[in-house]
């Protein structure tokens, strides 16, 4: 699969140029997110550019740059090994363009080495984590912690420490024991979760409708971030699932009354935010 970009190469081009005084964060829809940092360090986490897998899966958004238009880029970090996470043609020409070193749970890992027949890559651009892990990359503190989805065969969630604040990306995980862990050992600024609807998604074996919930509905979402004490909860995968999307706004009634999150932040593909 060649990726082609909806938007050419000015996300790719802006992250690049960009000179943050602490962190700059840009949404690339589904659960993407990468991040770069007042000394030029920058960090992909679940970039997926494919289209899914019509008519099971049918991408909702646009597909925001070409991975080889990414010049700039020290690691890319994925939650856990469904496909919209670690996905060769998304991630393989990142890394071998830029001196990026993949991190990722087992499941991942094992997935993302299979890259190696199809692009120049070797296993040394490719290193396993596990929970309780930390990794320096740059000025960027990443440690390693657990997370709760029972749809995944190994999740991990990201907690990144920098001098200007703390960002959470939960992957697809859903409230959990884990995540009360979490946030009773960080003080997290800016945490991600996914937020969908159910629906009935063709079966991947038989592709006869079946009711499919792959993310935290309104109640489990605000669960979840009250959890974590986020200050500031930004939705995401919402917008990328035809028959699971959702309206991300509706969890400003699910959120108002707890201590957490404090406030709910809502962007959409390609929008921009500051740690």
């Amino acid at each position: 699969m060649t990726v082609h970009s909806d938007w050419g190469d000015w996300l790719p081009t802006a992250v690049a140029d960009a000179e943050p005084d602490g962190v700059q964060l840009w949404y690339l829809g589904c659960n993407g997110f990468v991040l770069k940092a007042d000394d030029g360090t920058t960090v992909f986490i679940d970039p997926y550019l494919g289209l899914g897998d019509p008519p099971r899966t049918v991408r909702m958004i646009p597909v925001p740059f070409d991975p080889t238009d990414v010049v700039e880029a020290d690691a890319v970090l994925a939650t856990h090994e469904h496909t919209d996470h670690v996905h060769g043609p998304s991630q393989a020409p990142i890394l071998e363009n830029t001196d990026a070193t993949f991190y990722g749970p087992s499941a991942s890992v094992e997935t993302a080495r299979e890259w190696t027949t199809d692009y120049d890559l070797t296993d040394d651009d490719f290193t396993e984590i596990e929970e309780g892990d930390t990794v320096e990359v740059g000025s960027l503190e990443i440690a390693v912690e657990p997370a709760h989805d029972p749809d995944a065969d190994h999740p991990v969630s990201y907690v990144i420490r920098h001098k200007a604040g703390t960002f959470f990306h939960g992957g697809d995980a859903r409230p959990s024991e884990a995540f009360e862990s979490v946030g009773e050992r960080y003080d997290i600024d800016l945490g991600v979760l996914a937020f969908g609807s159910a629906g009935m998604i063709p079966d991947k074996q038989t592709r006869e409708p079946k009711y499919t919930k792959w993310y935290s509905d309104e109640n489990m979402a605000a669960e979840a971030a009250a959890q974590l004490q986020l200050d500031r909860l930004l939705p995401t995968h919402w917008d990328m699932w035809k028959g699971l999307t959702a309206d991300p706004e509706a969890l400003r009634h699910h959120v108002r009354s707890f201590a957490f999150p404090r406030t709910l932040e809502v962007l959409e593909i390609g929008d921009e935010t500051t740690l």
